[in-house]
């Protein structure tokens, strides 16, 4: 049996009692948001469910109405008799989705990876990604995945190999 236990998955969180080496289940939306911009490139540890969900929701959110903006300046810069492009007016949504998505790409791996090791999973399944339609599916499925309490053996400090042995000493 591991001597490293998980703390429950289904409590709530208490604000401000979780440091931020330990997953936080139960987190609310601000505190994801804030824990993810916090451990920008920590790719070590353990996300919550909760964690990773409310930060791929504001993600999904921040993008979908960059998009939308950058799609009605296109169309406003559109000549509508001949068809043209009058205006670059879509040209800064569009580079403020290149920023965002640069911003956000190294916390956004990081964060995958804490959530694969909460599951119990090697970070290492994030470059299942990389293979074309089948790596998505199956990340999303590793992410969806409960918390499990083998996952303690990815905190930063965890004991993976047991206590070094010590040389007896010889005078």
């Amino acid at each position: 049996m591991s001597q490293h236990s998980a703390p429950n998955p289904y409590v709530p969180a208490q604000p401000g009692t979780t440091d931020l080496s330990q997953p936080l289940y139960g987190a609310g939306i601000g505190d994801a948001v804030k824990r993810f911009f916090k451990k920008y490139a920590t790719f070590s540890g353990r996300a919550s469910r909760s964690e990773y969900w409310w930060w791929m929701l504001v993600n999904f959110i921040v993008i979908t109405a960059l998009v939308i903006w950058m799609f009605a300046a296109a169309v406003g810069s559109v000549d509508p008799v001949t068809g043209d492009l009058e205006g670059t007016g879509f040209l800064f949504p569009y580079a403020l989705i290149g920023l965002w998505s640069l911003a956000t790409l190294v916390p956004s791996l990081a964060l995958t990876v804490r959530r694969l090791h909460d599951g119990g999973f090697n970070g290492w399944l994030i470059l299942l990604g990389l293979i074309p339609g089948v790596g998505g599916i199956a990340i999303l499925v590793f992410s969806l995945m409960p918390s499990k309490p083998e996952g303690a053996r990815f905190d930063a400090g965890a004991q993976q190999y047991g206590a070094y042995p010590q040389a007896p000493y010889q005078s």
